[in-house]
């Protein structure tokens, strides 16, 4: 049974986000690390993953869709990828961070002080990009829960890059938020599990993580790019707009 668990979700290559989570105490004190996926697809998608893997088996990852997307791209198994900044990023990956990413699993559970058996996804439990929302119907948690253990009382998931915690038959259902691509509000969006749940926010320099990413990063739209997501231009209701029709309410009863 773990005391605390620090929940890091949609770094995507952002490495100054990452690096000012990293330096909060109850992130260095936690008995674990879980990364919930979309670690890589960004602006500093090599330096992220070696930062992660010097920390050692204190993180636990877990695949996003964007990992699998990247790793599909360069096997050959895929021409385009949807987001403009992903086919850069994957050409930046070593061999070495191919394989990792191939390695990763989907979902992994673990026990946790206060919150019982937690299964950690990226997406939900069962698709790496399907999409659930804090006010999605019931009807569509029961279907995304479909054939979870009945001991599983808690799901962790990210994905849609907005905090949240809500209730959803008798399951606890938590979004971290996003570490490098938040929507809403800016800040790099953790969450720390343990007895309770508790979502955090990690300030820090947006202009000097702006001035780091365009002297760090090759990407040549990486002004735009920064100037975008780091100051999170895209507000929780913008969001909320896109994504809402994706998680199936159009076609409820």
């Amino acid at each position: 049974m773990l005391n605390r668990v620090a929940v890091l979700s949609d770094i995507h290559g952002v490495l100054p986000a990452l690096e000012a989570v990293l330096a909060e105490p109850d992130v260095s004190n936690a008995d674990h690390i879980v990364l919930t996926g979309d670690i890589t697809a960004g602006p500093q998608p090599a330096q992220v993953l070696d930062l992660l893997t010097s920390l050692g088996d204190r993180v636990l990852w877990i695949s996003g869709n964007a990992d699998r997307e990247l790793l599909e791209y360069r096997r050959g198994q895929r021409e385009t990828i949807p987001d403009p900044i992903a086919p850069w990023a994957a050409e930046q990956l070593r061999e070495d961070h191919l394989d990792l990413l191939s390695s990763l699993p989907r979902t992994l559970s673990l026990s946790v002080n206060g919150l019982g058996k937690v299964l950690f996804c990226h997406a939900t439990p069962r698709d790496d990009e399907e999409v659930v929302l804090v006010d999605s119907r019931l009807d569509r948690w029961e279907e995304v829960f479909d054939g979870l253990e009945a001991d599983i009382r808690t799901v962790v998931c990210g994905h849609t890059h907005m905090p949240f915690v809500r209730l959803a038959h008798g399951r606890l259902v938590i979004n971290p938020g996003s570490i490098g691509m938040p929507y809403g509000r800016t800040g790099a969006h953790w969450a720390l599990l343990g007895p309770g749940v508790e979502l955090r926010t990690t300030h820090f320099d947006l202009q000097a993580a702006a001035t780091q990413l365009s002297q760090d990063s090759s990407y040549p739209d990486i002004t735009e790019w920064a100037d975008y997501f780091l100051h999170a231009r895209a507000t929780d209701a913008d969001a909320l707009t896109a994504f809402a029709p994706r998680d199936g309410r159009d076609h409820s009863p």
